[in-house]
Parts: C-alpha cells; sequence; structure tokens
C-alpha cells in the first residue's frame, strides 16, 4: 500500500504469544491482545511521514503490523501529556468491552516500562473535522446526503453506549475530531480516555472533574461537574451543529459574536427567514429545505440549556435515521433551496409538553400532516421560549419507524 512502516520491521508483532490472526472480531478473546516485543526500538522508528494527527493522549502514526501487513494507527502515549496513565488503562478497557460498527476497533496494545501505545484499526477518510474546517482548495466538501449519513452513524455509536453498555457510558468527549471516517464515511467514535461509566440505581448523575473540550461540553457539566447522557447529547448537538453549518465550535478568528457556535445559531432559530443562513455556503445551496429544518429542529432540541429538555440518544437516532434515508438529489429543482416557495408544504415538527416524564424531549415525523415552514417555526420558538420547562417534544420518528416495520410485515406476508 505504499507505506513505510512505523514500526521496526525487524520487530514482530505478537499477540498473546502467537501471530497476529484474521479471525473475526467476535472470535477474539474479550481482552485486546497485548502486543510485546514493541520496545523503544518502534519509538525511534515512528517517521514524520507517517504521522497522523495529535490528541491529549499523544501522536497518531499510521503503520503497518509485520505478521500480516495490516494497515493500522498506532496512539503513542505523550508521557508529558495532559492524559496518562488513567486514561490508557480506561480506554483499553472500554474498548475490551464495547464493541459496535460505529466504535473503533481495537486491536491491540503495548504497555512495556513507559512505553504505551494503542493500536487500531486504521481509518482511511481521517476525522470528519478533517472534511468540515480549513479544506484545502482542491478538496470537495461534504454533500449534504454524506453529512446526515455521517450523522445518524455517529448517533448510533452513542446510542449504544447510553442504552445498550450496562452500566451505561457516558463519552464525555464528543467532538468532530473524534468521529474517524471508513471507507464510504462510515462513522466511528474513537478515543475513550476520558468516558466514564454512568449513574446507576436511583443515582441521577456522576459527578466528576470537568474534562473535554471548550465548545463541546453541556453547561450544567461545565457549572457543576454533574456529568449524565444527556451531557453527551448537548455535545452531539453541537456537532450536528457543525456538520449543517459547517462552522467550529470556537473559532477565534469570526467576529465577536459569532465564535461560539452555540451562541450564534441560537438567536436565529427564531426566525424563520434566518433559518437558511444556517446552512454550509460550502453546500452551495445544495440541500432540501425540509431537511434542513427538520435537522435544525433536531439540532435545537439537543443543545437545550436545561439537560432534562433535550432529546434521548435514541429519539435522536430514529429521527436521524429518517432523515438519512431521504436521500436528497440536487438535480431536483423543486427541492432545491433556490426555488422553495414560502408555502412549501414540509413535514410536522410536533411539540408536546408531558409533564409526567422528565427524561427528555421525543422526536416523531407526523407523516400524515403537512404544515408551511412558519408554522414549524412557530413551534420551535415556543420550544426555545420555555427552555427551562420538561418538555417531551415529538419529531416524526416512531411513526416513521412503525410504518416501516409494516411495510417488512406485510412483504414478508406477500412472499410467504
Amino acid at each position: 500500500m505504499g507505506c513505510f512502516p512505523c514500526l521496526e520491521s525487524k520487530e514482530e508483532e505478537d499477540f498473546n504469544g502467537g501471530s497476529v490472526k484474521t479471525e473475526k472480531r467476535e472470535e477474539r478473546p474479550m481482552a485486546p491482545p497485548r502486543i510485546d516485543r514493541v520496545g523503544t526500538a518502534a519509538t525511534k522508528n515512528f517517521r514524520p511521514d507517517c504521522f497522523l494527527g495529535e490528541g491529549g493522549f499523544g501522536r497518531v502514526y499510521k503503520g503497518r503490523l509485520e505478521s500480516t501487513g495490516q494497515i493500522v494507527a498506532i496512539k503513542q502515549l505523550d508521557r508529558n501529556g495532559l492524559q496518562g496513565n488513567r486514561e490508557f488503562l480506561v480506554e483499553v478497557l472500554m474498548l475490551s468491552l464495547l464493541h459496535h460498527p460505529n466504535l473503533v476497533n481495537l486491536i491491540g496494545y503495548c504497555a512495556d516500562g513507559d512505553q504505551r501505545l494503542l493500536v487500531y484499526e486504521f481509518m482511511p477518510l481521517g476525522s470528519l473535522e478533517d472534511h468540515l474546517h480549513d479544506l484545502p482548495p482542491e478538496k470537495e466538501a461534504l454533500d449534504w446526503n454524506t453529512r446526515m449519513k455521517i450523522a445518524a452513524g455517529a448517533a448510533k455509536g452513542l446510542e449504544y453506549l447510553h442504552d445498550k453498555a450496562n452500566p451505561p457510558v457516558i463519552y464525555r468527549d464528543f467532538k468532530s475530531s473524534n468521529i474517524l471516517l471508513d471507507e464510504g464515511f462510515h462513522p466511528k467514535l474513537s478515543d475513550f480516555g476520558l468516558a466514564k461509566l454512568g449513574p446507576t440505581g436511583d443515582k441521577s448523575h456522576v459527578s466528576t472533574r470537568v474534562m473535554g473540550t471548550y465548545g463541546y461540553c453541556a453547561p450544567e457539566y461545565a457549572m457543576t461537574g454533574q456529568l449524565t447522557v444527556k451531557s453527551d447529547v448537548y455535545s452531539f448537538g453541537v456537532v450536528f451543529l457543525e456538520l449543517i453549518t459547517g462552522r467550529k465550535a470556537i473559532d477565534s478568528t469570526k467576529e465577536h459574536g459569532e465564535q461560539n457556535l452555540v451562541a450564534w445559531a441560537r438567536p436565529m432559530f427564531n426566525d424563520r427567514r434566518k433559518l437558511p443562513k444556517l446552512a454550509d455556503p460550502k453546500l452551495q445551496g445544495r440541500f432540501p429545505m425540509r431537511g434542513l429544518y427538520q435537522a435544525l429542529a433536531i439540532a435545537s432540541m439537543c443543545i437545550q440549556e436545561q439537560a432534562a429538555s433535550r432529546p434521548l440518544i435514541a429519539d435522536v437516532v430514529t429521527a436521524l435515521s429518517y432523515l438519512a434515508s431521504q436521500g436528497y438529489d440536487p438535480s431536483d429543482k423543486g427541492r432545491s433551496r433556490s426555488s422553495v416557495p414560502d408555502e412549501t408544504k414540509v413535514g410536522r415538527i410536533v411539540a408536546k409538553a408531558d409533564e409526567s416524564s422528565g427524561s427528555g424531549r421525543r422526536l416523531e415525523l407526523d407523516s400524515e400532516k403537512e404544515d408551511s415552514p412558519r408554522e414549524i417555526m412557530s413551534i420551535l420558538n415556543k420550544g426555545f421560549d420555555r427552555e427551562r420547562a420538561v418538555a417531551e417534544a415529538k419529531l416524526w420518528g416512531e411513526n416513521w419507524r412503525e410504518k416501516h416495520r409494516q411495510g417488512n410485515k406485510d412483504s414478508a406476508n406477500a412472499n410467504g
């Protein structure tokens, strides 16, 4: 593949005393293989031309396992970095127990003396951040369909951590640079060094020191250190806004008042005429107006100030799965930004307050009813006026999911 190996070619990576196998992940032991006999020679041979990036843990390099030829990404602990052995152990343990198509796959690790290495599957398309911000002139911007696909996949990764893992796992560092992209722009969450086990039993939160990245942290967590799964939902909302707008969560090069993405976007949600301005200019108008409204509705609910007013990630997944399934064709002039009249019919966004539940907002599409963008924004405005209320909003997802399930059942009956 034309990649210079970052590891000493004479070094043989043995996993648990044997050669690396190519068997499927589920056939491997629960614990990730330990990479033995990778010592200081590996450090000396991490070459600049293999450098991929740098984070809180340390530098990441592209490499190749000699025994299999597999291309991998290798994280090397920065001994002077902000994160250390604890984060190394957390990441090894988390990725030993958690397996999902939208989580990066840990191939193995090395803990030899003061050397700390993590070996992952290589993500050829880099991070989401690489495709959103500071693009070189020759690089093509992500299209609308790809952005919705990435958002839906990343949300599924969070849903697995929150709802499938037991106890639940709070990611705590959800940001565009931690969403890696495989072939076909398939997203996978990476960097679990800051992950925490969520509250269990009758506990409502986990108290911990504030960690994460400025611009992505939920306000209640930043102020109190009280961490819940809704903290991740807020961070997801920020990343989703990045996908929609093409702006950074924090951008010091912008004018005062526009440097914080959430603070800049929130006032615009209240003015229907300004909604198209929230779309990334790099899209060049190639997006569905209906889809833009629906995406902004999801983002706006995720970044609510009060944690209880945010939706559950499972409902976000349902809504985004629907949105991602509605493939946009730029050649369809009837759906383009430039030709959509003021009264174009779009899916109804229904917000209902449910005082009996404080679990968060739910999202649903009522596809049988249609309203104009003006009516949609009227509903959204009311939601923002009572951000502190515990709301149970519904935005089109469950209705679509039920119809999809019924369609599969009818198809099975017909084939039977």
